[in-house]
């Protein structure tokens, strides 16, 4: 399925998947010593101590290589996406590790009209990361702007 474009496009119940992202150690290992140090996510001794039983990716990673799986799937050129005002109810539900091939499913919960900008509305979705086995890793709820095709 092509990728919703504008505002119109979208509606609530619809969900599609798409991405493939193949976390390397090398990626795990660079993202963590730059953005989060924390042991289990710099070796795979110090990961073994821990619940999650080896070395991990960083949750904030994790929220990252979903971003780029999101926009890699956006359609290329103009589109009527305009950002987003924010995420509710993000969770880590099981740890990412090296050798992990993740995609993602999103679904629309909602959409509304702006009362106050007539050439623009708000799309409420739930992103979700699996792994190569079908484990959901990460969700989220995300609130998306998107430009409408006309102002009608």
């Amino acid at each position: 399925m092509a990728s919703p474009a504008y505002f119109e496009d979208f509606k609530s119940g619809m969900s599609y998947e798409f991405g493939e992202y193949h976390v390397t150690e090398e990626e795990i290992l660079q993202f963590a010593t730059m953005y989060d140090p924390q042991p289990f996510h710099l070796s795979d001794e110090e990961g073994k101590k821990t619940l999650f039983g080896g070395l991990c990716a960083s949750g904030w990673h994790t929220c990252s290589m979903a971003m780029s799986m999101i926009v890699g799937n956006m359609p290329k050129g103009d589109t009527g996406t305009l950002g987003s005002p924010g995420i509710d109810e993000l969770r880590w539900h099981k740890p990412v590790f090296p050798g992990d091939t993740l995609r993602m499913k999103t679904t629309i919960l909602d959409k509304k009209e702006s009362r106050s900008r007539p050439e623009m509305g708000s799309l409420f979705m739930l992103n979700e990361m699996f792994n190569q086995n079908d484990d959901l890793v990460m969700s989220n709820k995300s609130i998306v702007l998107f430009r409408k095709r006309t102002n009608e």
